[in-house]
């Protein structure tokens, strides 16, 4: 039998045509090295430096947060504190307490009224030996009139040396009164001087006590008063009944204040040694420390301590 040639040629072609193919998908094979694709897991490594960096925002995010809040809290315990302090009671130095009880003993002068300065009646007490007696008697000065105040000091004392004594020591204001007696037969005039401190009034108080201000002896050979606290002059029909000459004159300081007095009788008579005059110069003298003694006392008194709520400063 003999191989027909058209099918061997066929056979031929189809072998051909399967090797060719299976060659083809040989090549494939080199699809294998994308299994190279496998070091793509290389961008492991960047996804994981991404994910470090996250961390560290995130971590940077916290801490941030914390000063944050850490700062907050500091703050409010800052305002917290700052409100309790407001709020609370404030406690002051010894030397803050002296320094508010002088700025209130200071002030007196402006902030009290006149007529509590200067009250309507004062009393005092006659001592019993000025009566033969063994009892003292109390009585009452009132007062006529509330003088205009004085800025300029000068013109509220007897002379120029001890306007000049006041003046030196920084007075800043005479206050003056008038009181008589129940009986009107005595007048005194009553007259604070304000100096910046107690230091400058005690001072210039020692200054007014001084011999150069006042001369020894009257021509009569009675001895001449201190130079001190001029006396009201008042017009009108009662005027010439306090219009009076000066029977005895003293002063004396308190607190920032020099407390001046002078009385006299009120009938104008001329000045006499009121010492020979025993119950005379005792009533006078008792009546004229009296109404001082309560003037220095409303306007230098020291105050309570100073305490919040209530005192200046609080």
């Amino acid at each position: 039998m003999t191989e027909d040639p058209q099918a061997r040629r066929a056979g031929r072609r189809h072998a051909r045509r399967a090797h060719r193919g299976i060659t083809g998908i040989s090549g494939i094979s080199g699809i294998s090295g994308i299994s190279g694709i496998s070091g793509i897991t290389g961008i492991t490594g960047i996804s994981g430096s991404r994910g470090s960096g996250r961390r560290g925002r995130s971590r940077g995010r916290r801490t941030a947060a914390r000063i944050t809040l850490a700062l907050g809290v500091l703050g409010f315990a800052a305002a917290a504190y700052g409100l309790a302090v407001q709020l609370l009671p404030r406690h002051f130095t010894v030397v803050q307490q002296r320094q508010i009880e002088a700025w209130q003993v200071g002030n007196r002068w402006q902030t009290i009224p006149a007529g509590q300065v200067f009250p309507a009646s004062v009393p005092y007490q006659l001592p019993a030996t000025v009566l033969e007696d063994t009892t003292p008697l109390n009585l009452h000065a009132l007062r006529v009139s509330i003088a205009p105040q004085q800025s300029d000091c000068a013109q509220s004392v007897t002379s120029t040396a001890a306007g000049a004594v006041l003046g030196h020591e920084g007075c800043e204001a005479v206050l003056r009164a008038t009181y008589v007696d129940s009986t009107r037969s005595y007048v005194m005039t009553v007259g604070v001087a304000v100096l910046p401190t107690a230091a400058a009034a005690a001072t210039a108080d020692t200054g007014l006590d001084r011999p150069l201000l006042a001369a020894a002896r009257d021509a009569d050979g009675a001895a001449r008063l201190a130079a001190g606290v001029q006396v009201v002059r008042f017009s009108g029909m009662a005027g010439k009944l306090y219009d009076y000459n000066r029977q005895i004159s003293a002063s004396f300081s308190y607190g920032p204040y020099v407390v001046m007095y002078a009385a006299g009788y009120s009938d104008s008579r001329p000045r006499v040694p009121v010492s020979q005059d025993s119950y005379a110069y005792g009533e006078m003298t008792s009546m004229a420390r009296g109404v001082a003694q309560s003037v220095a006392t409303t306007l230098g008194t020291r105050p309570a301590p100073p305490h919040c709520p209530g005192a200046p400063g609080c």
